[in-house]
């Protein structure tokens, strides 16, 4: 009897990829909002200083937005791919089963519980 997560079943995996379809499209729909919320301020429009400074710190805060998105979708696409391959599930750095619970939370995390801990603890 394993101490960690069980392999994924089957019915799983196929409600996990559904999960990372309407994911990946709500993504990308934020994403379009959020380039356009990034989008370079204009130094020379009629706004006060003040006014023109949060509008530069909005801007960067958009911009941090659209690169986590980004990355988010290639996570989401990589996801997907592990799945056509049929090595959806498993943690890229230990190679053990991630878990159900974990995947349901973030679908398209490539790393368990333990491979994070591992990874952070690196850093």
């Amino acid at each position: 009897m394993s101490d960690g997560p069980e392999e994924l079943t089957d019915a799983q995996i196929e409600e996990l990829r559904q999960d990372l379809l309407r994911l990946r499209a709500r993504l990308t729909a934020q994403l379009e909002r959020a380039e356009e919320s990034a989008a370079t301020v204009e130094l020379d429009q009629p706004i006060g200083r003040l006014s023109r400074v949060d509008a530069l710190a909005q801007q960067q805060v958009a911009k941090a937005g659209v690169k986590a998105t980004r990355r988010r979708l290639a996570q989401i696409k990589s996801a997907l791919a592990r799945i056509a391959e049929g090595e959806y599930g498993y943690c890229l750095r230990t190679g053990e089963p991630i878990g159900y619970r974990r995947l349901k939370v973030r679908p398209e995390t490539p790393l368990s519980i333990e491979g994070q801990a591992a990874l952070e603890r690196r850093r």
